[in-house]
């Protein structure tokens, strides 16, 4: 058997989390393969709404198995908030989530260093999370994290211990009173109080090896689909960097962060948003800072489920949409959100770039310079509540006129339609 893979195509947000979620009764396995609790997936059914941030978006399914898998970080305060957050909804996370003994650790040292580090940017910020993932991925790279598996070791207090301490050694050389940085609302000592008790919560979880657990349900025919966290375009390599993630998010991270090999990745399943949205700083080719951006906004809710922080909007952009889709070799698109701009009479969607009066239909390395600007085509709006349909004929004929432009854009079937927030308003094209 093969591994799909669900991913975002954008700067996060495109509502993965509701697709997994869709997908999930024709899968044996989840597994996320990359990111910590700086994503937020969202989902939506029988009228309510949950939020989930290291725990795969299979996990309402009890028939099926969630992995976090080896490339995911795990704070395991936000963990714990996370499953007893499930458990008021009646799911039992001990019975069908595993978590690879390989995930590293953000310790909350490392919240406070993400804190200190983007307070000494200044005006330069990126627009961290504040989650501690880049510290957290540093010590990973610099071969010095602590993981999962180290929990159920005698020696983790003492490792725990020395770790903290290297890591105050590099806050203090920023002479910042630490005092003021507080975690979650609460002190330092606040906090690590309660992430060293939360650890007793992951400890009692399903810790695995999960490279093994995967590969072997591969061996006997079970189907598993690789859930991605946050989009491609904040890939630390491929990304708008320096204003990106600490991860690989693209599809060759299934592969390390799985640990399965490139010739198992079956169909790569690519979402996007009707439109673009993006959190945080870093370049915006389509973004609207005006009135139709502000409606966007509203309408489509557009606040960070990790940081409730508004999310910037603007018109769909193909070069970008493009060059997602080439980097991971999507297979098949998901559109979402093409409900929110339902009243619009007019829709845009940014089909080339200008830079140094030369047109540009690709995504370049000097993505940030402030003169690439894009251009537009134009769209009649639907003018209708699509929400309400179950069939791609109940479709207003402008919203199939913008799927069949999207699809000769980009050559890539969009096979999963998307109308509204709720697992049931989704439409299987093929």
């Amino acid at each position: 058997m093969k591994v799909d893979v669900l991913l975002g195509l954008q700067w996060g947000d495109e509502g993965k989390g509701k697709i997994v979620d869709v997908f999930t009764p024709n899968y044996n396995i989840i597994a996320r393969f990359q990111g910590g609790p700086n994503a937020g997936h969202t989902l939506e059914f029988n009228g309510q709404k949950h939020v989930l941030h290291t725990i795969p978006s299979g996990i309402f399914h009890p028939k099926t198995k969630n992995i976090v898998g080896n490339g995911v970080i795990i704070d395991p305060y936000i963990f714990e908030k996370e499953v007893n957050k499930l458990r008021e909804n009646g799911v039992k996370p001990e019975v069908n989530l595993f978590i690879s003994k390989k995930a590293h650790l953000i310790l909350p040292t490392h919240r406070l260093l993400d804190a200190v580090y983007e307070k000494s940017k200044g005006a330069q910020k990126i627009g961290s999370t504040l989650k501690g993932i880049g510290p957290c991925y540093t010590d990973k790279i610099s071969r010095t994290g602590l993981r999962v598996g180290d929990l159920l070791l005698n020696d983790f207090a003492t490792k725990y211990q020395q770790k903290k301490e290297q890591h105050h050694t590099i806050i203090d050389n920023f002479h910042f009173d630490t005092a003021e940085f507080l975690i979650d609302g609460m002190t330092f000592s606040e906090y690590e109080s309660k992430w060293l008790d939360s650890c007793k919560t992951l400890i009692a979880m399903n810790l695995v090896d999960s490279e093994h657990m995967l590969n072997q349900a591969l061996q006997r025919g079970e189907n598993v689909l690789a859930e991605g966290a946050q989009g491609t375009m904040l890939d630390v390599d491929f990304g708008s960097y320096p204003f990106v993630t600490s991860s690989n998010t693209i599809v060759s991270s299934v592969c390390s962060g799985l640990g399965v090999a490139p010739q198992k990745i079956g169909r790569v399943f690519g979402v996007f948003k009707a439109y673009c949205t993006r959190v945080g700083s870093g370049p915006f080719p389509t973004e609207l800072i005006d009135e139709t951006g502000d409606e966007l906004r509203n309408r489509g809710h557009e606040f960070g489920s990790t940081t409730g922080r508004p999310r910037r909007c603007g018109w769909l952009d193909l070069p970008a949409l493009k060059y997602a889709i080439m980097l991971n070799g999507v297979t098949d698109l998901v559109i979402t959100k093409a409900d929110v701009m339902d009243d619009f009479d007019e829709i845009k969607v940014g089909e080339k770039y200008l830079y140094n009066q030369s047109e540009l239909d690709y995504f370049p390395f000097e993505i940030n310079d402030v003169n690439l600007k894009p251009t537009f085509t134009f769209h009649k709006g639907w003018k209708t509540d699509i929400t309400k349909a179950t069939t791609m004929s109940d479709l207003p004929q402008e919203f199939l006129d913008y799927l069949d432009y999207v699809e000769k854009q980009t050559l890539v079937p969009i096979t999963i339609v998307s109308v509204g927030p709720d697992r049931k308003e989704t439409i299987i094209r093929g």
